[in-house]
């Protein structure tokens, strides 16, 4: 019996380990975009070296937090995926999850192209909505576009903070609005961001303090020779969508991934987060229920492990660690790590029964 059930174990395992890489493979496989051929309409391409230089000058002021180098044809950014200002105060529609550092490192940095080129067909993310970044803040942090994954506005939801960001469920902090405020780090008519198809988002206006003029429906335009998106205080916010070239990945353009620690959480509803604190590995978000006051406190033990400690609005206190790699809940791979499991502890009752309720032969 004992022999049996090793068998079906190293079958269910040997299976469990085929299954996560066959799922790792169709993750990593890519699709192309836009045609990488250039249209009519395209401005000359700069000097390879100017915007080299220019691309990689516009980080340098959180070079703290941000690294950058050049990998053949592309611009390799490097960070946490966090800014160094506080975090999701002012949130009214809260799903529970919280800003934590990202692995946006070595293989998993992000790639902007050197010499963006225009795409023939555009990618609008407003008509043809897109998951995940399009574009990736000087500060490190991802932008999204200004729709939610219910294709709402995010910041009319009440669902970002003070700067126009939150966090998704893999507790990937990001904004949904361009971070205007960065502009007093960078200077105005100086990038404050970059789409990722290569061409910089600039603020308000033009470096001279003029307002943009003929924006086309991305909120970019050429300007003495250049294109360049723009940011803007009203819908979509940023650019809504990519001129240039870029290789699409399912329905997300080709990017880091996001490294979870726990499940993804529910909405905590009539929540307002009034309150955030960091002190080296140990954050602190406050919030507040029906006028009672919560928090979510969590502590970076390692790279791959952080402590949360939950407090209710009773006062109640419930510490969990949750560990990095770990299958997130409702994905394909979560399913199926599950199923095997499953699987595994029915097979084994199966054949332990079958043990059990064999007829026993006289002198056994």
């Amino acid at each position: 019996m004992l022999q049996n059930r090793t068998i079906v174990l190293t079958h269910a395992l040997v299976g469990s380990l085929f299954l996560s890489s066959a799922l790792r493979a169709h993750q990593d496989h890519s699709h192309s975009g836009t045609s990488s051929s250039e249209p009519k309409h395209a401005t000359h391409l700069e000097d390879r070296s100017a915007i080299q230089g220019a691309s990689a000058k516009a980080f340098e002021p959180f070079r703290k937090t941000v690294s950058t180098h050049v990998e053949g044809s592309f611009l390799v950014v490097e960070s946490s995926g966090l800014p160094d200002h506080d975090m999701m105060v002012g949130i009214r529609a809260w799903q529970q999850q919280v800003p934590l550092p990202q692995p946006f490192t070595g293989q998993n940095a992000w790639r902007l192209p050197i010499q963006p080129r225009p795409a023939d067909k555009p990618i609008s993310v407003l008509t043809e909505p897109l998951r995940g970044a399009i574009a990736l803040a000087v500060n490190g942090v991802p932008i999204f576009c200004a729709l939610n994954n219910r294709s709402e506005d995010t910041y009319l939801a009440g669902e970002l903070d003070q700067w126009g960001g939150h966090c998704g469920r893999g507790d990937d902090y990001h904004y949904h609005i361009a971070p205007i405020h960065l502009e007093a780090q960078v200077g105005v008519g100086n990038p404050i961001a970059f789409g990722l198809d290569g061409y910089p988002i600039l603020g308000l206006t033009e470096a001279d303090g003029s307002e943009p003029t003929d924006l086309d429906s991305f909120n970019g335009h050429a300007h003495d020779g250049h294109y360049h998106y723009h940011a803007s205080t009203k819908f979509p916010y940023v650019n809504g969508g990519l001129f240039g070239v870029v290789t699409l990945d399912g329905d997300q353009i080709q990017q880091p991934k996001d490294s979870p620690v726990r499940p993804g959480q529910s909405p905590l509803r009539g929540a307002t987060i009034t309150g955030f604190h960091r002190d080296g590995d140990a954050f602190s978000v406050t919030y507040e229920v029906a006028g009672q006051e919560a928090q979510v406190n969590y502590k970076l033990l390692d790279s791959d492990r952080v402590e949360f400690t939950y407090v209710s609005t009773a006062g109640d206190a419930v510490t969990k660690v949750h560990q990095r790699g770990q299958p997130r809940e409702g994905t394909l791979r979560w399913k199926v790590a599950s199923a095997i499991l499953c699987l595994t502890i029915l097979t084994s009752g199966i054949l332990f029964l079958r043990q059990r309720l064999k007829p026993r032969v006289a002198g056994d």
